[in-house]
């Protein structure tokens, strides 16, 4: 059984950065990838970014890029999410999930999700 907890979410003012991170325990991780991914109310998942366990190979959603940094503890089976220069449109619950490599940027390709995480930017 595979399980994924995110934690560091929170309330922050715009301009501000926080860290995600996602403890995964259960069953290898190796010759798969982790994605984050978030939905903000009355919007679909959208795909955040991604990163594989072994070689830690990262691809962003374009718009994210430069401000969203992914990373890996592999040793603490835990991802990270570093996210800069927040933005109110970046307030969204946050969910790591595991998929298939190479990263795909389809939710539906995700077999194992966490609960999510709430980040929240004032203005």
């Amino acid at each position: 059984q595979v399980q994924l907890v995110e934690s560091g979410g929170g309330l922050v003012q715009a301009g501000g950065s926080l860290r995600l991170s996602c403890a995964a325990s259960g069953r290898t991780f190796t010759g798969y990838a982790m994605g984050w991914f978030r939905q903000a109310p009355g919007k679909e998942r959208e795909f955040v970014a991604g990163i594989t366990w072994n070689r830690g190979v990262t691809v962003y959603a374009d718009s994210l890029k430069g401000r969203f940094s992914i990373s890996r503890d592999n040793a603490k089976n835990t991802v990270f999410l570093q996210m800069n220069s927040l933005k109110p449109e970046d307030t969204a619950v946050y969910y790591c999930a595991r998929g298939p490599i190479p990263v795909s940027r389809l939710a539906g390709r995700y077999d194992y999700w966490g609960q999510g995480t709430q980040v929240t930017v004032s203005s």
